[in-house]
Order: C-alpha cells, then structure tokens, then sequence
C-alpha cells in the first residue's frame, strides 16, 4: 500500500478461499480504509498468511498492538490457524472469537470466528456465520430463512437471533464445472440468460428433479442439432440446477418468510426461481453483511468484556 499512515482502532478482515478483504475502522465504528488481495486461503502455505495480512494492513498500524478480527477460511484446517466450529443452535451475533496465538509482528492481535457446525444431518459453514451476524444485526427480530446463494449456497433456519438448522447446495460449484469443463461450455458462453426459459427450466427440473442429469445433456443435444443460442442454453442449465435445488430445499422455503441475501445479480435470480412456485423472497445485497457481522461479534465481545 502507498499513502500516510491510516491508524486503525481495529481491523476487520474477511479472508476466503480466493480473496482477502480487510477494512480499516475507527473509534467511532466508521471505515477509514480498505483494501483487497487475491491472497486467500487457497493461494497460501500456513506461514504465508501473516505477510499477506501485513501486506495490506501495514500502514494502518501504530506503535501498539492493533486487534484484528477475522472470519472465513483463514479459520479451517488449512488456515492460519483452525478455529473449531461451533455446534448449532448457536447465535453468531454472540460467538466467541478465537484468540490466535500465531502472529509474530507484534503490533497484531488476532482472533478468528469460528465457524457453525450441524450433526444430523452433516454440514458446516465458514464465513456465512458472519454474514448471518450482519443480517440479524440489521433486523434482529427476523424468523424465518435467510437464503446465502454463492458456491455453496446455504440455507438457514433463524428464529429468536438464533440458526436453528441449515443445508448447504453446491449449485454455484456445479454450475462453474459445468458451464466451463463439460461438454456444455461450447453451448452456455457469456453471462446472459433468458428469463422466460430459466423459469420454465425451474419449474420442469422440480416437477421432476430425478430427470436432471438426462436435461442437462439435452441442452447439448438441442444447441448441436437445433442452433440454440447461449442465453437460451445458459437459462436452461441455471434453471435446473437452482430447480433441482428448490427441490431439496422445500422444507426450507415452502410457507415460510424468505429473504435471499448475494450479490444481486444471483439474489434476484434465486427470488425469480422462488416466485415461479408462489413463493414470494426480498432480495438484499449481501456485500455490506460481513463487515455489519465482525462489528456486531467485536461489539458483543466487548459488551461482555465490561460486564
């Protein structure tokens, strides 16, 4: 980073597989800078986390030890440091951070959320406990699902600030897979997508989601023999993946209040899918969420601190 010095009260950090985020904040709560890297978890050996930090974060230090709070992947396994999860029913507003041990420069005090874990039947999250932080932060008196779209999207049951259960869909990994190493690249390029196909795709693939791998190939078959174009192809193949998601998912949103939190893009394209069915889903852009959850988790922390 270039620039005069920007002294943080703490620094909050989002460090996912592919990305790190961090943000400079103040005393009064408000952001005074932020950076971002391509340095996630993936691209990092165990010692290559606390340079990559320092890389962004350098210039926000001052001569004392500076808190940072840190949520995601940097947490797992193959992060800096495994921050266990914590079984649900759990409120992430009131999770306590783990105190890392590991950072060498002295003017950093790290602490990681941990992530949420379910036993029956199996699932975990990482990162989304925070962006469930944020929402609940935002509307604390939410019941109902709150719909996470992304890689793996999730979906969880919240009631009381509390995540009662959830369930993870890899349909955003399916659909990278399928869109650029299958055979279907050569019919799905660009970005667009019909509407009108896309729904109608949802609504045949939960009418009969076994039928699902024998459509996917069929969208081949009629881009090969029939000139189907990209928007048409690329509707089809969203749409029966999210339907065949729907499928899976309908106890999650079958009667009950929805809200779909991504990038909007994807949001709107998850309350589409929902609106075919007769269920209506608020759309919220989920960029501002985990920042809004680390100061609520930081905040509570404190809050706790002083009692």
């Amino acid at each position: 980073m270039s620039g005069s010095a920007t002294y943080a009260d703490w620094i909050a950090v989002d460090w996912g597989t592919t990305h790190l985020r961090a943000w400079a904040i103040g005393a009064g709560g408000s952001v005074r800078a932020e950076a971002v890297s391509s340095k996630g978890m993936g691209a990092l050996a165990r010692d290559g986390f606390e340079p990559a930090l320092l890389d962004l974060v350098e210039d926000w230090l001052g001569g004392g030890k500076t808190p940072v709070l840190a949520c995601g992947m940097v947490g797992a396994k193959q992060g800096w440091e495994e921050a266990p999860y914590v079984p649900i029913p759990a409120k992430p507003a009131e999770m306590v951070p783990m105190r890392a041990t590991v950072p060498r420069d002295p003017r950093l005090s790290l602490a990681i959320v941990p992530g949420l874990k379910q036993a029956n039947p199996p699932d975990v999250m990482r990162g989304e406990e925070t962006q469930i932080a944020g929402f609940l932060a935002r509307e604390p008196g939410f019941d109902g699902i709150l719909c996470l779209p992304g890689t793996h999207t999730k979906w969880v049951h919240l009631s009381a600030g509390e995540v009662v259960s959830f369930q993870t869909c890899m349909t955003g990994e399916m659909f990278d897979l399928l869109a650029r190493q299958s055979v279907l690249r050569h019919s799905v390029a660009g970005e667009a997508l019909d509407p009108e196909t896309f729904a109608e795709a949802v609504s045949d693939t939960l009418s009969r989601p076994e039928r699902l791998a024998q459509r996917l190939f069929t969208i081949r078959a009629d881009a090969t023999l029939n000139g189907t174009g990209a928007t048409v192809s690329r509707a089809r193949l969203s749409g029966a993946l999210i339907g065949a998601e729907l499928a899976a998912t309908r106890p999650y949103w079958l009667g009950q209040q929805v809200v779909v939190a991504g990038a909007p893009a994807l949001a709107d394209l998850y309350a589409r899918a929902l609106a075919t069915q007769g269920a209506s889903a608020r759309a919220l852009d989920a960029a501002p969420l985990t920042l809004a959850g680390l100061a609520r988790i930081r905040a509570t922390q404190k809050e706790a601190s002083l009692a």
